[in-house]
């Protein structure tokens, strides 16, 4: 089957009336909005690597759209679009029927079209996706603008889809094959969050980031972080592994300062919302068990390791 045909049959639909010129031709064309910047991120999922190899084809189809919807949501913007660049080792009717349906499915529940993209031949597969958002001109929200004294939030659990991998067939597992990213919270907090960066290789490596971006330290509240109750049976240091570097995640991690927080606790959010945290003038990340300083050593997920 020629790779127009795929395209046609798997992966052709209707567009949004904002994109003037869809799937057909060599670009697409869309009709930027008044006023709104453009926000682009990109995702490459590699089979065996970033799933495992028997994963279903409607859930890697659902997860690649997701975590790059997480990614704009991290920013604070509006999903719109994407774009998917497919590498397929051999041409499997019944896969890409299950895979194009995950993909549809994920788009359908927050408003995005699939736009544009490419399809070939590679002896591994692997999934790319390049989503773009809008955003108010300059409401952006970047990892770079934590305040000393500032509550670090995450939404929903954490550590959930990091249990998943490890206890196939759990109900966890959901959490790592269908993460669900947080777009409506993420626009909810474009105006009172001072940072933001979504979750994905580890709880303690991403927050590193908005440290490092910020300039500033952060004090970790470990008993107060949210998680699944299968979490609770563990040995507390399996828990934090999973929890603090497990990864895979897709929640919101954000700072935000007591004022804004209160405002924020007054509007109806669609996932819950808890502090775990608050922002230090020292450097460094420091983590607080019952009261006292627990000292911890954690590595996220490393994607050339």
């Amino acid at each position: 089957m020629a790779e127009f045909s795929i395209i046609d049959l798997y992966f052709k639909r209707t567009s949004k009336t904002d994109v003037s010129l869809g799937i057909g031709d060599d670009s697409a064309v869309i009709t930027p909005p008044t006023s709104q910047q453009l926000v682009i991120c990109a995702d490459t999922l590699v089979a065996g690597r970033h799933f495992p190899v028997d994963t279903s084809a409607h859930a890697i189809g659902w997860k690649s759209v997701a975590v790059n919807l997480s990614d704009l949501a991290a920013m604070g913007a509006k999903p719109h679009s994407i774009l998917l660049a497919l590498s397929l080792p051999t041409i499997d009717h019944d896969w890409l029927a299950g895979f194009s349906q995950g993909l549809f499915d994920c788009c359908d529940q927050f408003g995005v079209s699939l736009i544009g993209g490419d399809t070939t031949q590679s002896t591994q597969l692997t999934i790319s996706v390049t989503a773009l958002g809008w955003i108010e001109h300059g409401q952006a929200v970047t990892r770079a603008g934590a305040q000393v004294g500032d509550y670090i939030c995450v939404s929903g659990q954490i550590g959930d889809a990091a249990f998943g991998l490890q206890h196939l067939g759990h109900a966890l597992q959901k959490r790592l094959d269908y993460p669900t990213p947080r777009c409506l919270l993420g626009q909810q907090l474009k105006t009172v969050a001072s940072s933001m960066i979504d979750i994905s290789d580890g709880l303690a490596q991403d927050l590193g980031h908005i440290l490092k971006a910020s300039d500033v330290g952060a004090k970790l509240f470990l008993d107060q972080i949210p998680i699944d109750k299968s979490l609770k049976l563990l040995d507390k240091q399996q828990a934090w592994h999973y929890v603090l570097a497990g990864g895979d995640d897709y929640e919101l991690c954000f700072t935000i300062s007591p004022q804004n927080f209160e405002k924020l606790s007054r509007q109806q959010l669609d996932v819950p919302i808890t502090i775990i945290g608050e922002i230090t003038q020292q450097t460094g990340l420091l983590f607080e068990y019952m009261g006292e300083i627990h000292p911890l050593h954690v590595h996220g997920y490393q994607h050339f390791a």
